[in-house]
C-alpha cells in the first residue's frame, strides 16, 4: 500500500492509463480481426476498408507507445500482405 500522497497519486493515475490502454489495444486487436475475418471470406472490399482503420488504431497504440513502431510497422504489413493477396 502507498504512503505518501505522491505514490497515492501514482497509483491512481497507473489505474487510469491501464484501463485506456487496454481500451485502446483491445479496440486496435478488433479491428485488425476484422480485416483478418474479411479476408479469410475472401471479401477485398470489406478487407480494404477494415484495412484503413486497423492502421489508424494500430498507428495510434504505437504513438501513445502501448505497442512498440517496429510492432505496428510490422503488423501493418502483414495486414497489407494479406489484404493485397485477394
Amino acid at each position: 500500500m502507498p504512503n505518501t500522497e505522491s505514490a497515492k497519486k501514482r497509483v491512481r493515475q497507473t489505474v487510469k492509463r491501464t484501463l485506456s490502454n487496454k481500451e485502446r489495444r483491445s479496440s486496435m486487436r478488433t479491428y485488425v480481426r476484422k480485416v483478418n475475418e474479411a479476408v479469410e471470406a475472401g471479401d477485398k472490399g470489406a478487407a480494404s476498408e477494415n484495412l484503413v482503420k486497423a492502421y489508424q488504431a494500430i498507428d495510434k497504440c504505437a504513438k501513445a507507445n502501448i505497442i512498440h513502431d517496429n510492432t505496428a510497422a510490422n503488423q501493418k504489413a502483414k495486414l497489407a500482405r494479406r489484404v493485397n493477396k485477394l
